[in-house]
């Protein structure tokens, strides 16, 4: 078994062996929150990759061994590392399979939820706090800790957009007796108005916008898993992909992406449809008057081509 400690660093050393060569990278979500000392452990890694930096990593993949493993494609369900469908927003995932472990890589070409270009708040080989933060207002419920712990981080670093990641109530009143929250922050997240007035609505509300953020993730999904299902059955019956080599993968992802996977899936759908559904869906499990002061959900779609 892998130890840990050991599969850190193999990831690690990957995402500095693809920047020496000229890649644009960053590693995000789990693997982060652990260096940033707000988790405890991560087996998989998460990385965000500049759409323009693709080939170069992939080329790193194909001669990157794990264990005495290769890296190749995880499942049938990814689509390749190819610019055209990651600058729309589809994920890809890759895997080592050694006898002593398996490690999982997973590519985002741009950051979910992002609302300022991630590539600009890089420290060392992570993503900024802000652009992990905003990566884990997930559907899943037990990602937002993470986001709040994040938040607490940035505004005891100086960085006031910690407020904007702060989901839970009672750290958010406890923080705004010490930490100033200004108009401009409060316009870009209204629910801070409501910790400044100290108003009871604030749990109510906090809890309101929790759930919008996971509704609107969830529909996000079901955006891109639309189209999965025939590129899935394509790429199972596709001769190669008994080939151990990588590029040949990738060629087969690409010819069955072409004809079954669009490369911008949201921005076909409508980002203002996709909110406004995120927000009926919500009304259904909260209370009435509770999404009264959501945020601009259209600017968390930075880098969708």
């Amino acid at each position: 078994m892998v130890s840990q400690a050991d599969l850190d660093r193999f990831y690690e050393d990957l995402v500095t062996s693809v920047r020496a060569e000229g890649a644009v990278c960053a590693i995000t979500n789990g693997l982060a929150c652990v260096r940033y000392h707000v988790a405890p452990s991560t087996r998989d890694c998460d990385v965000l990759c500049a759409t323009e930096s693709c080939e170069r990593f992939l080329n790193q993949l194909a001669r990157t061994e794990f264990e005495g493993a290769s890296c190749s494609y995880r499942g049938h369900l990814t689509p390749p590392l190819d610019a055209r469908w990651m600058r729309g927003g589809w994920t890809t995932h890759f895997e080592w399979k050694s006898e002593v472990g398996v490690a999982h890589l997973n590519v985002f070409g741009v950051a979910p939820r992002a609302s300022s270009p991630w590539d600009a708040d890089v420290h060392g080989l992570l993503a900024g706090m802000h652009t992990v933060a905003e990566m884990k207002r997930t559907d899943r419920r037990e990602d937002w800790p993470f986001a709040t712990a994040l938040g607490v981080k940035l505004l005891q670093a100086g960085d006031l957009r910690g407020w904007w990641h702060l989901f839970d109530a009672d750290t958010l009143q406890r923080l705004v007796t010490r930490v100033p929250c200004p108009p401009d922050i409060i316009a870009q997240r209204p629910v801070l108005e409501l910790v400044v007035n100290k108003d009871r609505r604030l749990k109510v509300a906090v809890f309101g916008e929790s759930m919008f953020w996971q509704q609107l993730d969830r529909l996000r999904l079901r955006v891109h898993e639309a189209f999965i299902q025939e590129y899935r059955t394509a790429v199972t019956k596709a001769v190669g992909l008994n080939d151990p080599d990588l590029w040949t993968h990738h060629r087969v992802r690409q010819q069955y992406a072409q004809d079954h996977l669009p490369q911008n899936p949201l921005r076909d759908y409508g980002i203002d449809r996709l909110i406004a559904e995120a927000r009926e869906e919500t009304l259904r499990f909260v209370a009435p008057g509770s999404l009264d002061w959501l945020p601009d959900a259209s600017r968390h779609f930075v880098g969708l081509d």
